[in-house]
């Protein structure tokens, strides 16, 4: 059982690391900056067909 401790406790610091750099890269990269732009989009849409109706 302590042999799969020194491997498991290695690879839950590993990939707590990644987290923390991905989550670091995306808050610096701005993907946060604009997260209501999506939802607004839909409510701007223009819904005309182009077609002039008489």
């Amino acid at each position: 059982m302590l042999d799969s401790m020194f491997l498991l406790i290695p690879l839950s610091l590993l990939f707590v690391l990644f987290i923390a750099v991905a989550l670091w890269w995306a808050v610096f990269s701005g993907q946060f900056e604009d997260a209501n732009k999506a939802g607004e989009s839909i409510l701007q849409d223009d819904d005309s067909t182009g077609v002039d109706e008489k």
